[in-house]
């Protein structure tokens, strides 16, 4: 069977893997990903870009040929290619593997492609140069630390937009890092870094390719929160 072909059962296997893995493994785990991510994460119903780039439709009213775009953990760049159907053109997307950012540059939508392993080295971004800067699916234990927060705030223009998505994953961990960062959001809201103007929950984030009883079923999803917040003016 062909990798393309793989149902979620088999992705369910292909995954366990990552359970546990150092970071620098799980970055070659992605890296021999890469050339079938999207195939397979159609598979996983992985309905997070879309959604994210709905909530960004909602909640966005600037020219969109004009918005310079950060495009954080950026993957094969399936944000940047449901975007750019909107009219955005500018983006610079950052990932941990470079497996992913071959993927993202044979789209031809990137201006710039940057390599950094998120918590480990600082975001290669230029401080308030983005009207946008999005994560999608990264903020979770194990990959983005709730510290690299602060670094997408400080990405942004004053007056810019962070859009943010977070799993709903339910396990200790996932528990744990979601009382960790939306405390980390709200900290940085008193400090008047920047003002939350909404969050909103998603049902369907993908379906549950990572937990491995035998009772859960093909349709079961993890659900997910998406998070907005405007970068304070001063």
């Amino acid at each position: 069977m062909s990798d393309s072909s793989r149902t979620v059962d088999d992705l369910r296997t292909f995954i366990k893997p990552l359970a546990g893995v150092d970071s620098q493994q799980r970055v070659k785990f992605y890296d021999s990903w890469a050339e079938t991510y999207e195939q397979d994460h159609k598979t996983m119903s992985y309905r997070a870009p879309h959604e994210m780039v709905e909530f960004l439709l909602d909640n966005f009213s600037g020219r969109p040929e004009q918005v310079q775009v950060l495009d954080v953990a950026c993957g094969s760049g399936l944000v940047a290619k449901l975007m750019v159907e909107l009219g955005f053109k500018h983006f610079v997307g950052v990932d941990g593997s470079q497996g992913m950012l071959d993927q993202a540059a044979k789209t031809g939508l990137y201006k710039e492609l940057k390599l950094a392993l998120l918590g480990t080295e600082p975001l290669p971004a230029q401080t308030g140069m983005f009207d946008v800067v999005m994560i999608v699916g990264a903020l979770r234990d194990g990959f983005v630390p709730v510290s690299v927060i602060r670094e997408l705030c400080l990405a942004a223009k004053p007056g810019g937009y962070i859009y943010m998505s977070r799993n709903g994953l339910k396990s200790e961990s996932g528990n744990k890092y979601k009382v960790c960062m939306e405390k980390e959001l709200q900290l940085m809201e008193e400090e008047e870094l920047w003002s939350h103007v909404i969050t909103k929950e998603m049902d369907k984030y993908m379906i549950d390719v990572f937990n491995h009883r035998e009772d859960v079923q093909n349709e079961k999803y993890i659900s997910g929160t998406m998070y907005l917040y405007r970068k304070s003016l001063n």
